[in-house]
Formats: structure tokens, C-alpha cells, sequence
């Protein structure tokens, strides 16, 4: 149907013309989800050439291009080209929207996903974070938006804790950047409303800073207030008629012919953090 479309388009207004381009688009998005990536690079260089000489670089239009091809080189493994669309496509939709607008936000999160496979994993925090104060404050808090950006956020940082518990075994629970992850993990609990566990990995984190940098460091400072603020909120909740919502906890972990939970890397480190 695109194809007869786009002949029909290019036969009646010519191959520039800005419907035409919009077509060419849609070819490279159909071709791009049929795995089909050479062919969508095509289409899309066509159309962002195309859109750039009609309607100029900072075009809406021709950033919603610009941000496909991040997509695409994200795909392909081109991850510092993709980097480059991504920054231009949030830069021009920041100039022309806003750094609040859902398509700002959209390719924010894009950025987030694209740092966490670069194991740039502070700079995806940053992303995820930026992204979620952004769709809650414009959707709320159950948008499917928000909620999938919630879940890109849980899975970095539990496949980075993942990885330091299998670099480090034991060690990983002093280790700076392992601890930075907790916080961040605690952090997005918290968001969540799931004040209890925020509250027991906090304390983890805490634990692990206080004998790595020692209790007076600013980060175990910090940390502490932190504790007694989510303890008053607790208390606070409790005190309205709410009942403290129990620790969700993971399902069992897989047990041998005796009963015993498994000892699998993940089953540990979820046990250290207190999930199990």
C-alpha cells in the first residue's frame, strides 16, 4: 500500500514534494519493524534530505525523521551515530517545543535507553529520570508512558547490580558505584510508592557507604536524612488510617529435590538486597 502511495505521490506531485516525503517515512517505519535495515536507512535519508530542503533542518517534521534514524542506528549497533540524532532531534524539539513537550520527553528517554546500552549508566539515570518527572508531570503517574519508563529504569539498574555482584561477589557491597546504583534503585521505589522497600535498600546503600567511606562522609549523611524523611512518611501514612503496604516480594527463587532455593547469582544478590 505504501509503495502504490508513494508511485501515485511521486507521479502527481513529484518526488520532493513534502506528502511524498511524509510516505517515504512511513516506508522506512514498516521496513525498520520488518527488519529491514538498510532499506529503512534508505527511506529515511531520502525523507530527511528531503524534509531538510523543504522545510529546513529545525523543522518539527524533519526532527521526527532525525529522531527515526536515531532509532535505526540504535538498532544497527551505531550507537555514536544514534547519539548524534538523538541530541539533535532533542535539541530542535527543546528550540521548538519545549523541554517539557511529550516529544522532548519521548526522545529523552530514547537518550536513556541508548546510555544504558553504552553502560553509561549516570547519564541514563539522568535520562530516565529527566523523562519521568516529565510524562508524570503532563500524564500522571499510571500513563503507560510513565510506567514503561519506570520499567526501562528497573532493568538498568538491576542488570548493573547484576554485573558488579558477578565482578565483585561480596565486594560489590562497598563498592562506590555499585552503592550509587542502590540509592538509585531506592530512589525509584520510593517514586513508585513502594516506601517499604525504598526504605530496606536505602539502608543497604547506607550500610555499604559507612564502611566504605565512613559514617561522616556526605553521602551517609545525606542518606540518613533520607531514612528519617521516608521514616515520617511512613509514620505519617500510618497515622491517616493507612496501613503501611507490606514488602513486595519476588517470587521464590527455583528450589532443589530438598527444598532450597537455589543459590543463583541473581538469587544472591537479590538476598543481599534484601528482596529475598
Amino acid at each position: 500500500m505504501y509503495q502504490r502511495a508513494l508511485q501515485g505521490k511521486e507521479k502527481a506531485w513529484g518526488p520532493d514534494h513534502t506528502s511524498t516525503l511524509d510516505t517515504v517515512n512511513s516506508l522506512g517505519i514498516l521496513y525498520k519493524n520488518q527488519g529491514k535495515l538498510d532499506l529503512a536507512e534508505q527511506m529515511y535519508q531520502r525523507a530527511l534530505q528531503g524534509k531538510e530542503k523543504a522545510w529546513g533542518p529545525d523543522h518539527t517534521s524533519t526532527l521526527n525523521t532525525v529522531n527515526n534514524l536515531g532509532n535505526l542506528y540504535s538498532d544497527q549497533g551505531k550507537l555514536d551515530l544514534a547519539e548524534q540524532m538523538y541530541q539533535r532531534a532533542l535539541q530542535g524539539k527543546e528550540k521548538a517545543w519545549g523541554p517539557d513537550h511529550t516529544s522532548s520527553l519521548d526522545t529523552v528517554n530514547n537518550l536513556g535507553n541508548l546510555y544504558s546500552d553504552q553502560g553509561k549508566l549516570d547519564l541514563a539515570e539522568q535520562m530516565y529520570q529527566r523523562a519521568l518527572l516529565g510524562y508524570e508531570k503532563a500524564w500522571g503517574p499510571d500513563h503507560t508512558s510513565t510506567l514503561d519508563t519506570l520499567d526501562l529504569a528497573e532493568q538498568m539498574y538491576q542488570r548493573a547490580l547484576l554485573g558488579y555482584e558477578k565482578a565483585l561477589d561480596a565486594d560489590f557491597e562497598t563498592y562506590l558505584p555499585a552503592l550509587n546504583t542502590m540509592w538509585g534503585l531506592a530512589s525509584l521505589r520510593e517514586c513508585q510508592a513502594d516506601l517499604p522497600q525504598a526504605k530496606l535498600i536505602y539502608t543497604k546503600a547506607l550500610n555499604g557507604y559507612t564502611k566504605a567511606v565512613g559514617p561522616d562522609d556526605s553521602r551517609s549523611k545525606r542518606l540518613r536524612e533520607t531514612l528519617l524523611a521516608l521514616d515520617s512518611a511512613i509514620e505519617n501514612s500510618t497515622l491517616e488510617g493507612e496501613q503501611e503496604p507490606p514488602v513486595k516480594l519476588p517470587e521464590r527463587s527455583p528450589s532443589d529435590e530438598r527444598g532450597r532455593p537455589a543459590k543463583s547469582k541473581r538469587y544472591k544478590l537479590l538476598h543481599r538486597l534484601g528482596l529475598r
